[in-house]
């Protein structure tokens, strides 16, 4: 185990670059305020260094809000502070207290998509969870295709993936007319549900005809995993806790 001024006093701290770099790209990107100790506790939890983007989002910011919302990026927000965007410790159920004995071995749920994907750092045993990658590699939970797809980067590769605009081409075939101002009008733990659902014939033949409604993260996720269970008989994992 590293101390906690390990992890923060550090040579090369990511923070400015990583501030810089979600500044100057071409797609919006908000900045949460963080709570300074819940972002200490997180580090120390997951024993990375401020030197490495995981370290310096969960330490300095309180999240990212990419696309206006469309992506939320966990970090370690203030208490009361807008959006309602939850924290990565809750999201991933970070243990109250320092637990060296507590792993995330499937992968480490860093964001969601208000579709109800889910963005994922592969862990320590990513096959015995039905997730494609090794260790190390970002993962994405697709809510059209109902399966995890390998990114083939790491987690700060996938950080300036998203500053750069990429997710225009990325979600080209999951937006409509309009999405904007239905994504700017839900709070940081709500999705929206679609119907007919992403994944049917209907959807695919025309997304922006399906009727949509606000909806609880946690309940667009526990359909999403319970879809997988039924159609594939195959259970996705976990997908983060809201």
């Amino acid at each position: 185990m590293r101390r906690l001024s390990e992890l923060i006093d550090v040579e090369e701290p990511a923070w400015p670059e990583l501030r810089e770099i979600v500044g100057a790209g071409p797609v919006s990107i908000e900045v949460l305020p963080p709570d300074g100790s819940l972002g200490k506790a997180s580090l120390l939890q997951l024993q990375v260094t401020a030197r490495s983007y995981l370290g310096a989002v969960v330490l300095h910011c309180g999240g990212l809000l990419v696309d206006g919302g469309w992506l939320r990026v966990f970090g370690s927000p203030a208490d009361g502070a807008a959006h309602g965007v939850p924290s990565l410790a809750q999201v991933n159920q970070f243990p109250g207290a320092f637990d060296a004995a507590w792993r995330v071995d499937s992968g480490l749920v860093v964001a969601h998509d208000v579709l109800g994907g889910v963005f994922a750092l592969n862990g320590g045993s990513p096959a015995g969870h039905g997730r494609p990658g090794v260790p190390g590699e970002m993962v994405y939970f697709a809510p059209d295709a109902l399966r995890w797809e390998g990114l083939g980067v790491g987690h700060s590769a996938w950080m300036a993936w998203l500053a750069s605009g990429a997710l225009d081409e990325f979600y080209a075939d999951l937006r409509w007319s309009g999405w904007k101002e239905e994504v700017q009008a839900l709070h940081g733990d709500q999705g929206l549900s679609l119907f007919p659902p992403l994944w049917s014939t209907e959807a695919r033949q025309d997304l922006s005809a399906a009727s949509r409604r606000s909806v609880p993260m946690t309940e667009l996720l526990g359909v999403a995993r319970d879809s997988c269970r039924q159609f594939d008989g195959v259970d996705p994992g976990f997908l983060g806790a809201v």
